[in-house]
């Protein structure tokens, strides 16, 4: 289901973000029409996104989900309605790709965190996902990935 973990560093990158503080049951009812409202404003500026849709959670709670919906942009960006300007999350973090559907995350970070955990990685406490590719890229879920990141200390 996820591939082995990796250690990566990445630098930020401006991004276009709206961020949300929800109960932890509403996800599914603001993620779809939050990423619509990044593309349409980016689309309405005539720019595209520099790079695949992400969420970023700030902290772990097991109620509440305090994160943004982004996505990386390049050309000049203005901030719209709730649409902000932002980067990507960066610097130091543990990275593995789910294979298939959304369906599988839960899984997939129980997995993922554990193996962490186990290798003694020192969490910072914000994770992000990236769907790189998603129902738009085809019907098959088999196809789609979801790279998941968790911030490291140091």
């Amino acid at each position: 289901m996820i591939e082995p973990p990796s250690i990566v560093h990445l630098a930020p990158r401006p991004a276009a973000v709206i961020r949300f503080t929800i109960p932890r049951n509403e996800i599914s009812a603001v993620m779809g029409p939050a990423i619509g409202e990044l593309i349409a404003c980016l689309t309405g500026q005539g720019l595209m996104p520099a790079g695949p849709v992400y969420s970023h959670h700030f902290r772990l709670d097991p109620e509440v989900f305090d994160f943004e919906v982004g996505v990386p942009v390049t050309g000049d960006f203005e901030p719209e309605g709730r649409v902000l300007a932002g980067s990507t999350p960066s610097g130091k973090a543990a990275m593995t790709t789910l294979h298939g559907s959304y369906e599988g995350l839960p899984e997939g970070w129980g997995e993922f965190h554990q193996r962490i955990l186990s290798a003694g990685m020192p969490l910072a406490g914000n994770f992000w996902e990236c769907y790189a590719a998603g129902p738009e890229s085809g019907e098959d879920p088999a196809q789609w990935r979801t790279e998941l990141y968790m911030a490291l200390e140091g």
